[in-house]
């Protein structure tokens, strides 16, 4: 659950980043600042990436079910 809550921050994040890219381009955006937001959404799109292969991962459920049992053991 924790897992899908950072990956829809993530994707938030990434929404308000390109929609303030959008926002400042009606002001024209020079190379410099479109070069940085266009390196920012790239890596944003990358942990996000990483981020739904960890959570979408079989063993991550396994490694969770593992961890509440013992959880569930040592209470």
């Amino acid at each position: 659950m924790t897992a899908i809550a950072i990956v829809a921050i993530c994707a938030w994040a990434l929404v308000s980043i390109v929609d303030s890219a959008k926002d400042k381009s009606k002001r024209k955006l020079n190379n410099k600042e479109a070069d940085a937001y266009k390196a920012e959404i790239a890596e944003l799109k990358e942990r996000v990436s990483v981020l739904e292969k960890i959570v979408t991962d079989e063993r991550y459920d396994l490694k969770k079910q593992f961890a509440d049992l013992e959880k569930d053991r040592v209470a």
